[in-house]
């Protein structure tokens, strides 16, 4: 990562310790480490992206974790932040300019934006595995991957989807947290 992305994700965490006073964005007591507990933890899916195109969309960006700190950290990528909630909305919109990041802001549910084929989807701690890909697939194209990081029960969710889903998934390992980030491939209609 340069020195100019350092930087920039400084000033994202900034934005979201001074949000985080007023807004629940992140728990309290997680603002004392969004370094370790988020930052890091977005980080790590910048790797599992590589060789994909630059459309990236973050399904429920709530703080802006993982979609501002990869668009901040990938350069190239065409962000797109789905996100209802107002606050958090106007939040998102407030720390990528404070970090200097272009990303687009859709103050939308997830089932009211027009379809669209990203390169990467992206969800983090927005509802289990299986409501996840209904929610993703409207994005998805043959080329598409998804990346959900997911907590201990990974294995168990995983398995629920691929029992209602026609995908292809592997099982990353965290590199922060006991949990796996569920990459999901080839995801096709169920007919």
């Amino acid at each position: 990562m340069t020195p100019a992305a350092f930087d920039a994700i400084e000033r994202f965490v900034g934005a979201c310790t001074r949000w985080g006073r007023v807004s629940n964005l992140v728990s309290a007591s997680d603002r004392a480490r969004l370094w370790e507990r988020h930052v890091l933890d977005s980080l790590q899916l910048v790797p599992l992206a590589e060789g994909q195109g630059p459309v990236w969309v973050d399904l429920g960006s709530g703080g802006g974790f993982p979609g501002i700190v990869v668009a901040i950290a990938r350069e190239g990528t065409r962000m797109t932040l789905v996100e209802a909630n107002k606050k958090k909305s106007a939040f998102l919109l407030q720390a990528a300019a404070e970090a200097g990041v272009k990303v687009t802001v859709v103050p939308k549910r997830i089932e009211d934006v027009a379809p669209f084929a990203a390169d990467v989807v992206s969800a983090r701690a927005l509802t289990a595995l299986d409501g996840l890909i209904d929610l993703a697939r409207p994005f998805f194209a043959a080329h598409t991957i998804g990346l959900f990081p997911k907590g201990r029960e990974a294995q168990t969710e995983l398995a629920a989807a691929k029992a209602a889903h026609d995908f292809t998934a592997s099982l990353v390992p965290s590199l922060t947290i006991d949990s796996s980030i569920v990459k999901v491939t080839d995801l096709r209609m169920v007919t």
